[in-house]
């Protein structure tokens, strides 16, 4: 079984699974990159070298015959990818800055309600708002209560990550509605490189290119960028952005663990009440569904 017939057989809430585990340990490793290229940096490489791959890809699927020609995008189909690029360096830049500054499970639970703001208005049912504001309401108690101990700037930092997090998801869904495999995506993450890549040569300079930095950042890059977003886009090709919204809650949980084994991070318990409300939000979003909500369409 090639790999795309496995993505397109996989569960949606597997592909949603399997990216977040592997973007939230990508971040907490990214954090070591900081103390030699900054946030900045970091972002850059991330998405510089996951565009360099993705764009490798595509040009080796293409050369190798092994899918059928893609019909050729129009203006319009390469002006949503850009724009899905320059949304995808946005939320890195400052997810990214946001981390430096306050615990990855802190940030990722902020950062959740953009994707909360996508599974609200994307609501028909009673039930589905009350797992949103469920799930609201472990972010707003983090927020508020806990945030006599975190700095402001990274507590902002998180919610604007947030908000391109929103934007993201209904992006992402067009890009793959307008684009055959990975080539919307190579299209992006390009355009997001670029446009990242002369903040993060001012900001870091020669380190950036050290080999240690750029082995480091190929980690990196394919952990945080090159898997959980192919991942995530064929998700996102079988499912409403609404359920792909509350399926991310899963972040969360997978952020705080990866901060407790990589970076050795701890939380509060009233930050652990208000993690178990965001995940147990998913759980019984999941379970409570309609038939097919989170399956694959038909």
């Amino acid at each position: 079984m090639t790999t795309n017939r496995a993505l397109e057989r996989s569960p949606a809430i597997v592909l949603v699974g399997g990216g977040a585990v592997s973007v939230q340990f990508g971040a907490a490793l990214a954090t070591k990159l900081f103390g030699r290229v900054g946030p900045t940096g970091a972002a850059t490489l991330r998405l510089v070298i996951a565009a360099a791959i993705l764009v490798g890809l595509v040009l080796g699927s293409r050369s190798a015959g092994s899918r059928p020609v893609a019909r050729r995008a129009s203006s319009a189909d390469r002006a949503v990818a850009i724009v899905f690029g320059l949304v995808l360096a946005a939320m890195n830049l400052s997810f990214y800055e946001a981390i430096a500054r306050i615990p990855l499970g802190v940030a990722v639970t902020i950062e959740f309600s953009g994707p909360l703001a996508v599974a609200l208005i994307g609501s028909r049912r009673w039930l589905d708002g009350l797992w949103a504001l469920a799930a609201g309401g472990g972010v707003a108690l983090l927020a508020t209560g806990a945030g006599h101990h975190l700095d402001p700037a990274g507590l902002a930092l998180a919610m604007l990550a947030g908000t391109f997090w929103a934007a993201y998801i209904l992006l992402n869904k067009e890009t793959g509605r307008r684009f055959d495999s990975l080539n919307g995506l190579a299209w992006a993450m390009t355009a997001g490189g670029l446009a990242l890549l002369p903040v993060g040569v001012l900001g870091a300079g020669a380190a950036l290119f050290r080999p240690a930095v750029l082995g480091l950042g190929a980690v990196v890059a394919v952990l945080a960028s090159v898997i959980p977003y192919s991942l995530e886009l064929a998700a996102l090709r079988r499912v409403t952005p609404r359920a792909f919204g509350v399926m991310m809650s899963l972040d969360p949980a997978l952020a705080t663990a990866a901060g407790f084994l990589v970076l050795g991070q701890q939380l509060t318990l009233q930050e652990w009440v208000a993690l178990a409300l965001v995940v147990g939000a998913n759980v019984g979003n999941t379970l409570a569904g309609r038939p097919g909500a989170v399956a694959l369409a038909s």
